[in-house]
């Protein structure tokens, strides 16, 4: 009771301190200025977008990466439910931009967790199933949604066995509302097991996989060398993409780089940093410019130049299409490792610091051998030696990489079998007078 009216009064607190925020690019800032108005937007939208003739899904993704899980259930609803409505939120600003790509009907921050702006936010949308993406559920809009008979829905769950979620306060204030959920998809069975010890019924789960390997593999087939951001870079050079890097990866990356230079003469980097910021890049073209080496922004680069940096955000996904190699970033940063699903499926081998356990994908490259830890400059070197110079061990690596990926695929079909179980138990609880 204590650990619910904290929580509670948080979100008040943090209701009030979004009508304060100042304008700043910093991230809590914008997270709170984002909340500015957001029942109105709702109620705005449910009184003149919602057709209550139509049944609405509602599915919410807290990021990017969760957005990514998403977003194959949303293409299948959309393909398959064209009477369907479609709300999507989410709750990170870096989120925003993915968020306004997405083909849906309404799309939005969610509110903070408050009795409030739940109630409110239900009034407007009046959806006939929530689904959440991979684990965040907020307590507070489970409840009241459940209170109205809206079906629950997690798909793409996973929980780590390290979880602070499953012991203490936390444990506490989320059983309840792991409790109410109605369907569970899993990513597999240990997922499973670790999601019942933190309140979900053992009858409302089953293992459904993880939507993203469908959504890496179709685009990994999409991609084109002709394409207009890949074509001007193609070139007979052994290449190295570092991918979503922080300043701490990249210390070790470039550090590295000079000894496969050493090796591999015509190696080139690719440098996609999380956070292409002004102050981020320059470290970097400083770098680059003491080793002597060409450098160019994406926009300029072509097939010589030796470093690519890359300033803006939502093309790695295609870029790793260059990759003979890839390294994730993440491994050396507190915040923790960032996806390697996404290079694996082009079939390159994945490259990753130590901080890598709390991910399920980088366990099982380097089960296959697909991909593997490196714990400073030195090893980086090493593997990136044996792999840009060596192309026979680099083909054979590649492809486990990329069989570990094709062995995931079938998620997206099967979740979104679940979540149109929940909207056609909605519509039954309306057919026989039971419903909201």
């Amino acid at each position: 009771m204590i650990g619910r009216l904290l929580y509670s009064g948080a979100g008040q607190l943090a209701r009030a301190a979004a009508m304060i925020a100042p304008r700043s690019e910093g991230k809590l800032w914008r997270t709170l200025r984002a909340r500015r108005g957001i029942r109105g937007r709702f109620l705005e939208w449910g009184a003149h977008g919602r057709d209550p003739s139509r049944p609405l899904l509602w599915m919410h993704a807290p990021s990017v990466g969760e957005g990514l899980q998403a977003r194959p259930v949303l293409q299948l609803a959309r393909q398959r439910l064209p009477e369907l409505q479609l709300a999507y939120t989410f709750f990170s600003p870096s989120a925003e931009s993915f968020a306004s790509g997405l083909d849906v009907d309404f799309v939005d921050y969610l509110p903070f967790d408050t009795v409030g702006d739940a109630r409110s936010v239900l009034d407007a949308l009046r959806p006939d199933a929530i689904v959440f993406s991979k684990l965040d559920v907020w307590p507070t809009l489970v409840r009241e949604a459940s209170r109205r008979g809206v079906p629950l829905g997690l798909v793409s769950a996973t929980l780590a066995a390290t979880s602070s979620r499953r012991s203490g306060p936390a444990a506490g204030l989320l059983r309840p509302a792991y409790g109410r959920l109605d369907r569970v998809g899993a990513i597999d069975v240990d997922d499973a097991e670790r999601l019942v010890t933190l309140g979900v019924r053992r009858d409302a789960i089953e293992v459904t996989g993880d939507t993203r390997y469908d959504q890496v593999w179709d685009r990994a087939r999409r991609a084109r060398p002709d394409s207009p951001l890949l074509a001007p870079l193609g070139a007979d050079r052994p290449t190295l993409v570092v991918g979503s890097s922080w300043p701490a990866d990249e210390e070790v990356v470039l550090g590295a780089w000079t000894a496969v230079l050493g090796s591999v003469a015509t190696a080139r980097i690719i440098v996609a940093p999380h956070e292409p910021t002004a102050a981020h890049l320059k470290p970097i073209e400083e770098w680059a410019a003491r080793a002597g080496l060409g450098i160019a922004r994406l926009d300029r680069a072509d097939p010589g130049s030796d470093v690519v940096l890359v300033d803006r955000v939502g093309v790695l996904g295609e870029l790793y299409a260059l990759a003979d190699v890839a390294y994730v970033g993440g491994g050396f940063h507190a915040a923790g490792l960032h996806s390697v699903l996404e290079p694996a499926a082009y079939g390159a081998p994945v490259l990753f610091g130590p901080r890598w356990q709390g991910s399920r994908d980088a366990g099982l490259l380097e089960q296959c051998q697909g991909g593997a830890p490196v714990s400073d400059e030195r090893e980086l070197a090493r593997q990136l030696v044996l792999l840009l110079g060596d192309a026979t061990v680099r083909a054979d690596r590649g492809a486990r990489a990329r069989s570990m990926v094709e062995s995931g695929l079938g998620a997206a079909e099967r979740s979104y079998d679940l979540v149109r179980s929940l909207l056609e138990s909605s519509a039954g609880a309306r057919r026989s007078g039971a419903g909201r």
